[in-house]
């Protein structure tokens, strides 16, 4: 048993907490929260590096052994993502002063900020169905705090479909757990697989199965039940939309791939062939959204939901190469929709406008962030050697083993046409004639560049580090198809 599992969701709440008794002292609390920031991505890397030189940490509060009590689990999978999810968190942090007004951070952001991230490092965390449902909440209710800073109208009325969907798929997800836990009698994960494999998941089991996808599918924004997602996230500030995209759905994607691959992996014919049309359909009505707009925020919103697509189909085909390409792709995704949402910000902020009908020549004025949105715009499309190629060939290959074609070609075909929706931002918005009559602010362009940066950095080093990140994300996508290693871990005596 070890401490060290409970960290990662300790510190930013705490943080949350202390930052809320002196939401008016505003140069102290950037100064706190950059610091708390900082320090929670070095414990959670040294945590990371312990786990992977020593195997899962679990951590039974109070002393209760599993399946009684609640358990944290610490595995390379989990903490891999809560060390992808601070990373994002640090450079969100630096990027809220440049982009927020002194009002809305007084607002209590960096409270809701540090309650989002516990959340999220929670649901990544925890061992049981039902502290995933808490976990859930807790970052849903500082969602709703986010989404609402500032107050204006537009915020309010795509908040209202934001609350009001979440609200369902909460009572929905909460249900589900009943009826489970009333068929198998706990809501430990490891334990629950255990008893599902024992009856080789019958009946009524795939059918609470397939509820359980429906609920994450609806937080992960899977079709068709992504209509909710692109307005809901270009709403808030831009540090907000960064942290949405970033997180919020990959947290429904990791749940479906926790939950299909350790407990319901029996009736693969049923659950995961329905999985891979819904990739397939996800995909593409996601990227001809992206198309369809000229708004730059909506371009790069929608591009999350093929994206969601890509992950499902990797879970659908339910092989060694495909589960690898998932996993590979989710710590792609996370950091270079960070990068993304928050260069469409500082574009918006920089033009004065985020319809791209209106840009013309920024590279001339801001050529650092012009490149920055080429090189992230490169590597979601997946082109080589970036960490989206990494992600999507290795999601290839496993439609390719499986003689899915269908699915490859689909997946292929959105690949060109994000690039497309993407590139286009580029040549319309930075390319062309000098304008001489925009007045640059250099000022806020240095001070928007640096966290972008790092993100980008990161999104680099996944394509040109794969071969030390690869060999990491190869024996988790092995331990996510062999359940024993997991259920031994947190059930052993």
């Amino acid at each position: 048993m070890s401490n060290l599992a409970v960290l990662p969701i300790l510190l930013p709440l705490l943080a949350g907490i202390i930052v809320a008794f002196f939401n008016t002292k505003l140069t102290a609390v950037r100064l706190f929260s950059r610091v708390v920031a900082i320090l929670n991505l070095i414990v959670v890397s040294y945590i990371g590096w312990d786990v992977y030189q020593n195997g899962t940490i679990i951590l039974e509060t109070g002393g209760w052994k599993a399946p009684y009590g609640i358990v944290l689990v610490g595995d390379m999978l989990a903490m891999l993502l809560v060390i992808t999810t601070n990373i994002i968190a640090v450079a969100c942090v630096f990027f809220a002063s440049k982009s927020l007004s002194d009002k809305k951070e007084s607002y209590y952001f960096y409270t809701f900020f540090f309650l989002l991230i516990t959340g999220v490092s929670g649901a990544f965390l925890t061992g049981d169905l039902f502290n995933l449902f808490v976990f859930f909440e807790v970052l849903l209710m500082a969602s709703y705090g986010l989404i609402v800073l500032g107050g204006e109208k537009v915020q309010l009325r795509e908040s209202l479909k934001y609350v009001l969907l979440n609200l369902f798929s909460s009572m929905l997800f909460v249900t589900v757990i009943s009826f489970l836990y009333s068929v198998v009698g706990t809501v430990n994960m490891a334990q629950v697989a255990e008893r599902v494999q024992e009856v080789e998941q019958k009946g009524i089991l795939t059918t609470i199965g397939i509820l359980l996808f429906f609920v994450f599918a609806t937080k992960a924004a899977v079709f068709p039940l992504y209509y909710w997602l692109p307005k809901s996230y270009i709403v808030p500030n831009p540090v907000v939309s960064a942290l949405f995209g970033a997180l919020l759905t990959k947290v429904g994607i990791y749940s479906i791939l926790r939950t299909f691959t350790i407990i319901f992996h029996h009736e693969v014919d049923i659950t995961h062939q329905l999985f891979l049309w819904l990739a397939a359909l996800t995909m593409l009505f996601g990227v001809i959204g992206a198309l369809s707009t000229h708004n730059i925020k909506l371009i790069v919103a929608y591009n999350i939901i093929p994206a969601v697509g890509f992950m499902l189909m990797g879970i659908a085909l339910f092989t060694e190469t495909s589960v690898a390409g998932t996993v590979y792709y989710l710590i792609h995704d996370m950091i270079v929709k960070g990068a993304l949402f928050l260069l469409v910000g500082a574009i918006a902020i920089l033009a004065g406008t985020s319809d791209l009908r209106k840009m013309n020549g920024l590279i001339h004025h801001y050529p650092v962030i012009g490149w920055l949105f080429f090189i992230a715009s490169i590597t979601l499309a997946g082109i080589p050697p970036f960490s989206g190629f990494i992600g999507k060939i290795l999601l290839m290959q496993g439609g390719l083993e499986e003689d899915q074609y269908a699915v490859v070609i689909i997946g292929l075909l959105t690949s060109l046409l994000i690039l497309f929706s993407m590139i286009r931002i580029f040549i319309q918005g930075f390319w062309g004639e000098k304008d001489e009559t925009f007045t640059p602010n250099k000022k806020g362009a240095r001070g928007f560049t640096w966290p972008i940066a790092f993100l980008v950095f990161f999104s680099i080093y996944l394509g040109a580090g794969a071969e030390t990140v690869y060999p990491i994300v190869e024996e988790i996508s092995k331990s996510l198809l062999d359940p024993t290693q997991y259920i031994e871990s947190v059930l052993k005596e």
